[in-house]
């Protein structure tokens, strides 16, 4: 009874069992120690001189000053433990010694880059993608980082938009799954362990669904689509307890998110009961007022603060406005206190106000400078996320004793490329690099022969490489085409409208399929594209995305046979611009096009088939599966009873290889429309030739839940389809009765 009663006072004063203060007595110490002006620093956040992410406002000069007088509260691209020691010592000049916390943008990796995260997904191995967030946050910690600005969690159905390429997909579920792997990745153990970072779930909200796929644009939708497909992931991060969350450059209906009181104080800190910190983008304070939103940044720090933004990334508008907004009485000081505890808790978490410079070791960074461990699963990683699209006629595994090789194309000798956008830039890239010629040439045997030819430039229209082109696979045995996008072509701030080929790539292909010889092409990318005629031409098709350090070892490995590609797209593949958006979950009509024949007034075109080129979930193997026996536990269900699906998959082919078996469902009828199918589980399993796996799913009520148009979250009595396959258009079907 005396021990209850202890802890019980421990509890209301703050005080552990220990006697020690609790994280929550440290900050109230502290904010009752600080002027307005101090806590306000907290809440500003300042990019380095060297590198920037955006249009930079601030002058290094003041900066470092107001580093030293407590007015700043985080440094982003500041890396490195000499950089990150110098902008430290600052801080610890001010008044209170209040450390800074450094972020950067690491995205797919730091110091050894894996596949851009678009690839990733494709691998849909969330253990792979969990260990690759484990690794760039024990090399960004030991360069003096302490917060990524990743995972990216929106969820993407326009492959124009340039940033498809740093997220997981179409996919509300998939992109859930991937989103955890990654926070799990990157918080490690926990906040305070020298090799875990804080992660950074963005862009809330709604990005994913900008207009017309051009970046910063509009989102324009009701609130039942945004809570039942854009909001999930973030859902699930912050209740994983992810560190931080970024708001999002768009307006959702005409509230830019970062001003948006009903995604920042009503879900997320309100419903969700959500603790950590929100920063905003870079510079999206003040561009609420070109946004039209705020009159001037006076209203728009007034707005931000109000709504739940935290942190102001280099608008300087928090430190300029908000002291005035507090002293007229426009802002009450309890949302500044709010926002300067948040942030700082998640200093004292990771143990900064303990040794500010725990994390800037000059011998922790020397041993992630180049680990051997980490470069062997980015090989690996970057072989299980390339997608296998075509293999007609079993061109692929090429044999290594094939007598002469050609590889055509602009990307053969890239190095620092094969990073892809949203990497970290270091001077030796060139020499780290493997490119995809050496891979090749690694692989091949002493008594073959590797030619190259460039043949054309990423984007422009010179053909005076042609001609070398053709003569080089005149005398190739077989020719391994390397096209797509260049590597700065996918990203923030790079959507396009047209998304071939870029330049005359095509019509070097077009060239070098007249000379008869057999192809493999690799598509280079960092999104979907378009290539419907190198599709229906070309017998072998390889998308490589942008695989990183170790790309052309990786793509080597696949190209040969060492590895089996088993990576499925995580996105629908358009047939061209005018279907986009195109993705699998869609809705049906009153009037569903049947097939691609018939389109007499019914939803369809009149001049292209529905139908995505490649859909979603879609991947080839060099072995086959087969589906067989699907059975069902019952199918008639009653209330909370569980559903248990068990498939037989057979690898029936001469290779050893991983299969992902999907399972789709659709609610066939309700008070709102639902989606044909949706994805509601996934299971990646590996398969000696000739052996077989039974695999196993379990469906509960909570998996057939949605919103209503009052946006309750809820199931109905009613039939439901269960679906399983190899991709979002390969499946077996049953159909079950479920009563509540």
């Amino acid at each position: 009874m005396k021990k209850r009663y202890l802890l019980l006072l421990f509890a209301i004063f703050g005080i552990s069992a220990s006697g020690q203060k609790t994280t929550d007595q440290k900050v109230t110490e502290l904010l009752s120690k600080m002027t307005l002006e101090e806590k306000i620093g907290q809440l500003v956040q300042y990019s380095g001189f060297e590198y920037a992410t955006g249009p930079q406002n601030s002058n290094s000069a003041t900066v470092l000053e107001e580093i030293k007088k407590g007015k700043v509260g985080s440094m982003l691209n500041v890396t490195g433990v000499e950089e990150t020691t110098a902008f430290q010592k600052l801080a610890l000049q001010s008044r209170l010694k209040i450390p800074l916390l450094f972020g950067q943008d690491v995205i797919h990796g730091y110091r050894t880059t894996f596949p851009v995260n678009l690839g990733q997904a494709a691998s849909w191995d969330l253990g792979l993608i969990e260990k690759s967030e484990r690794i760039a946050a024990t090399e960004a910690s030991a360069y003096g980082i302490h917060w990524t600005f990743a995972p990216m969690v929106d969820v993407a159905r326009d492959p124009r938009w340039g940033r498809v390429m740093e997220g997981s997909g179409e996919d509300t579920y998939l992109g859930t799954q991937i989103a955890l792997a990654r926070i799990r990745g990157f918080q490690g153990k926990g906040l305070g362990n020298l090799d875990a970072i804080m992660a950074c779930a963005k862009h809330f909200a709604a990005y994913g669904a900008a207009v017309g796929g051009r970046d910063y644009n509009s989102v324009d939708m009701s609130l039942r689509q945004l809570n039942e497909t854009y909001l999930p992931p973030f859902k699930a991060a912050a209740e994983a307890g992810v560190a931080t969350f970024m708001n999002s450059f768009n307006d959702i209906n005409g509230i830019p998110a970062t001003a948006n009181q009903y995604i920042l104080r009503d879900l997320l800190k309100g419903k969700w009961n959500y603790k950590g910190f929100v920063v905003s983008d870079w510079g999206s304070i003040g561009e609420m007022v070109p946004h039209g939103y705020a009159k001037d940044n006076k209203e728009a720090a007034e707005r931000a603060i109000l709504a739940g933004s935290d942190m102001d990334m280099e608008s300087r508008s928090y430190m300029a406005e908000l002291p005035k907004l507090v002293q007229e009485g426009k802002v009450n000081v309890k949302f500044i206190d709010d926002a300067a505890r948040r942030i700082l808790t998640k200093k004292f978490e990771m143990g900064l106000f303990d040794d500010p410079f725990r994390f800037s070791n000059e011998n922790r960074q020397k041993e992630q400078l180049n680990n051997p461990e980490h470069r062997k699963f980015g090989r690996e990683f970057g072989s299980k996320s390339m997608v296998l699209l075509k293999n007609q006629n079993t061109i692929l595994p090429l044999s290594r004793s094939t007598k002469t090789v050609a590889l055509i194309g602009p990307f053969g000798k890239e190095t620092a490329a094969n990073h892809g956008f949203w990497s970290i830039a270091f001077k030796d890239d060139d020499q780290r690099i493997i490119t995809q010629f050496d891979g090749i040439k690694n692989q091949l045997d002493k008594t073959s022969t590797l030619l190259y030819a460039k043949g054309c430039n990423v984007d422009d229209q010179d053909r005076s490489m042609f001609a070398e082109a053709i003569e080089t696979a005149k005398k190739a045995d077989v020719v391994i085409m390397t096209l797509g996008e260049g590597h700065a072509m996918s990203g923030e701030a790079k959507s396009r409208s047209n998304i071939h080929f870029s330049g005359v790539q095509e019509d070097l292909l077009k060239e070098i399929a007249k000379t008869g010889k057999p192809i493999v092409l690799m598509i280079n990318a960092g999104r979907p594209l378009v290539f419907d005629w190198a599709s229906d031409h070309i017998p072998a098709i390889l998308y490589s995305w942008w695989l990183g350090t170790e790309a052309g070892n990786s793509i080597a490995d696949v190209l040969f046979g060492t590895v089996n590609p088993g990576g499925k797209l995580p996105m629908s593949f358009p047939r061209t611009e005018g279907q986009i958006p195109v993705y699998y979950n869609y809705y049906n009509t009153g009037r569903p096009a049947k097939n691609n024949t018939d389109r007499n007034y019914v939803s369809a075109y009149i001049d292209l088939d529905n139908d995505p080129k490649f859909p979603f979930g879609y991947g080839l193997s060099y072995t086959q599966f087969k589906y067989s026996d699907m059975i069902l536990s019952s199918t008639s269900l009653k209330g909370s009873q569980t559903l248990t699906i068990t498939v037989n998959v057979s690898n029936t082919g001469n290779h050893d290889g991983e299969e992902v078996v999907q399972l789709y469902i659709r609610d066939v009828f309700g008070k709102v429309v639902r989606p044909v199918k949706e994805l509601k589980g996934f299971q990646k399993i590996f398969i000696k030739k000739r052996e077989s796996k039974t695999v196993n799913f379990k469906i509960t009520p909570e998996n057939l839940k949605f919103y209503d148009n009052d946006l309750n979250y809820d199931w109905e009595s009613g039939e439901f389809d269960i679906m399983i396959g190899t991709s979002s258009q390969d499946v077996q079907t049953k159909r079950i009765n479920w009563v509540k």
